[in-house]
This record gives C-alpha cells, sequence and structure tokens, in this order.
C-alpha cells in the first residue's frame, strides 16, 4: 500500500484556505516529501504524518512557492530525534538553493546528502526506484517518476523442487543469495515471477513536452500542476510556463495513466471545480485536488 497526501495545492502565493505546493508519500513508514511551499509544516500536522520518518526530499525547482518551507521543516526533522542521514534531490543548482536557505537552520543532528539533476533512476530506499525528467519552466526544473517495485510471491513447490533446504527460504525470498557447502543457492529458485508494482508521477511548473506522455505512462497515478482552468488564460499558461486544465488532460490521456490528480492552481482561481469540465471532457478520470487530500494505492494481484 502506498499513501499520498496532497499538503499544499497553491501556487504562486499562499492563500488563507490553500497552502503552497507540497505533496507526501508514505510507503511501509518511510516518507518522500515532493516541493515545500509555505504551509508544509502546518499541513503535516494536519494529516498526522510526523517528520522523523522522512528520508527523501524531492524538489521540483528553486522557486519560493516550492522551497521556502525548507529550513524550517529541517529544523523542525531534527527537533524529532532524526539522526539518519536524508536524501535531498532537485534540479540543476539544488545545491546552491538548499545552502542558502540553510542560513536560518545552520546545525542540525544528521546529515544531508543533495544529488542534483540526476540523469539515471536512483534507489535511495528499499523497493523504490526515483526516476527525473527535465522540464520547460524559467528555471531549471524536474519532473519525478516514483516506482514502487512488488517482490515476486514465494513458491513453495518450487523451493521444493529445487531442493532448497528450509532454513535459507527467508532470506531467498528477501532476494540474497546462500552459499552453504559449495551449493550456490539462489532467490529465483524459490521466487515466481515479477509482479506489478505501482508508479506515480508527478509533473508541475511546465509547458507540455513531448517527453512527458512516455516518462508518466502507464502511472498508477499522474499528478500535474492545473495552474489555470479557464481555456481563455492559455496566452497566460504560454507566458509564464504553466499548464491549463485540458493541457494537463492530454497528457494524461497520451500517457495512458489511470487517474489524474490536479494540484498547484494559481491563487486567482479560487473555485478549481468550476473548470474541472475542461479536463474531464479530456480525460475522465480527473480529480481536482486540494489540501489533505489523501489517496492510497494497493499493489493489484
Amino acid at each position: 500500500m502506498v499513501d499520498i497526501s496532497l499538503l499544499g495545492c497553491g501556487g504562486g502565493m499562499p492563500m488563507p484556505n490553500r497552502f503552497l505546493s507540497s505533496t507526501i508519500i508514505n510507503y511501509k513508514g518511510r516518507k518522500i516529501l515532493i516541493d515545500c511551499g509555505e504551509g508544509t509544516q502546518v499541513a503535516m500536522r494536519f494529516i498526522g504524518s510526523g517528520f522523523k520518518s522522512i528520508d527523501v526530499i524531492c524538489i521540483t525547482h528553486g522557486h519560493g512557492d516550492h522551497v521556502v518551507g525548507l529550513p524550517g521543516l529541517l529544523a523542525t526533522i531534527g527537533n524529532s530525534g532524526r539522526v539518519d542521514p536524508i536524501t535531498i534531490i532537485g534540479p540543476k543548482g539544488i545545491e546552491d538553493i538548499v545552502k542558502g536557505l540553510r542560513v536560518i537552520a545552520p546545525y542540525l543532528p544528521y546529515d544531508i546528502n543533495i544529488i542534483e539533476n540526476p540523469n539515471i533512476p536512483l534507489n535511495i530506499i528499499e523497493d523504490l526506484v526515483v526516476s527525473t525528467l527535465e522540464l520547460d519552466h524559467s528555471s531549471p526544473c524536474i519532473g519525478y517518476s516514483f516506482y514502487f517495485k512488488r517482490k515476486p510471491k514465494f513458491d513453495v513447490d518450487k523451493a521444493n523442487t529445487n531442493n532448497v533446504p528450509r532454513i535459507f527460504w527467508s532470506t531467498l525470498q528477501k532476494g540474497e543469495r546462500v552459499i552453504e557447502k559449495g551449493i550456490t543457492y539462489e532467490p529465483s529458485m524459490v521466487l515466481g515471477s515479477e509482479r506489478q508494482g505501482i508508479k506515480i508521477s508527478l509533473i508541475t511548473d511546465t509547458r507540455p513536452l513531448d517527453t512527458i506522455p512516455d516518462f508518466i505512462k502507464e502511472s498508477d497515478l499522474f499528478i500535474c500542476e492545473g495552474t489555470y482552468g479557464d481555456e481563455e488564460d492559455l496566452d497566460k499558461a504560454v507566458k509564464n510556463k504553466h499548464m491549463t486544465f485540458s493541457e494537463a488532460a492530454q497528457l494524461a490521456l497520451k500517457g495512458n495513466v489511470d487517474e489524474l490528480l490536479l494540484t498547484h492552481f494559481s491563487p486567482a482561481m479560487s473555485e478549481p471545480e468550476l473548470f474541472k469540465q475542461n479536463a474531464t471532457n479530456i480525460f475522465e478520470k480527473t480529480i481536482i485536488g486540494h489540501d489533505m487530500f489523501v489517496k492510497s494505492l494497493a499493489f493489484r494481484d
């Protein structure tokens, strides 16, 4: 089971009923935070997510509505008793951005490992592969794909057929090889076929790109910016390098995703639901996000 919570759905500036961009993913008690706008800590208090178990912070880009909450959050994590390192991933320049923000949070009881503009998939948490894609915004910006792998089922018949001693079953099931008295036992000797995992993609602060549909392909959930709901705001979207609801829906359709979750709404759009049809006319399974929206995704049999 993977749990996703939208902590803040706003873009540009915080509103009385809307915090700025932040999303948290919870998997087996470990957490991945994507962006950290104003209000992130308050929203985390509302949903009761806790701070100590955040292992990875993924930043899409360095604009204030996505990073201003970071120094306070890092300090709070330190106060929670965290001593294990935290990894921060971000676009080109993220190391300088974090360094600048930490002027007001200089002393932390844990190390921070920064990965800048990775060009290969990353395995930071067990069973999780994080991939990135360069986007088209007014500052260096990257999108994220999170693939949660599912271990194959243990196959008792296969283990017995391969004469694998029962004492090694647990170790092999974990994917570890065993060598005993010159005999090598491989995990494949006790495990069944590969099973489908869960894919979550997040794209925000960009114009539509031809590379996005393949990057988000067959996501169980595609979280995408919907800065402008009204089609009459297309010129603003082009000028500011953002997207409309319909453009996000087109990407969802081309990427053959299961569901589209819209977020990052302009401060001028007080009621995003009024424009929902502009997305659902193109991609029916569209959800209009809101602060503290929570969704759980289960592995499929």
